[in-house]
């Protein structure tokens, strides 16, 4: 068994902001990410932010459920620490980096899911996880920016 850390970077044609709003709109993550089944938001922060959000996630395997404490520093960071779920550890973060035009989004992951996972399994969960989860933000938050 052991932690599975990946990063992935992506280009946007959309501000840094676009992109961190697009990803705390918790309720609406289903309707974009086709990795997400369920997203719910069971406390918020002070500012009426997700704090701790509860995810289901068909990861390609099987479907996973876990609960993170997020926190913020708007526009350029969305961490998360791991409060509950299917793995033995899930920490990440977003970070947001702008640029002419556009910004970079890099997503960092750590995850124990509790069991040793073949080298061929490892690349196909960064792909369909994380790459997709990328892609489809670069999608997402770029016809917003079209709207």
């Amino acid at each position: 068994m052991g932690v599975y850390e990946a990063t992935r970077t992506v280009e946007v044609a959309a501000p840094a902001q676009a992109c961190f709003d697009a990803l705390t709109d918790y309720e609406r993550l289903p309707d974009w990410q086709s990795r997400v089944k369920s997203c719910r938001v069971l406390e918020r922060d002070g500012q009426g932010r997700g704090r701790d959000v509860e995810y289901v996630i068909d990861a390609k395997i099987r479907t996973v459920r876990y609960r993170l404490r997020h926190d913020y520093d708007e526009p350029s960071r969305i961490g998360s620490t791991y409060l509950e779920g299917d793995f033995r550890r899930f920490e990440g973060h977003y970070d947001f980096e702008e640029r002419d035009p556009g910004c970079v989004v890099t997503l960092r992951l750590a995850i124990d899911p509790g069991l040793r996972l073949p080298g061929p399994m490892v690349r196909i969960i960064n792909e369909t996880v994380m790459g997709r989860a990328l892609r489809e933000l670069r999608s997402h938050a770029e016809q917003l920016q079209e709207a």
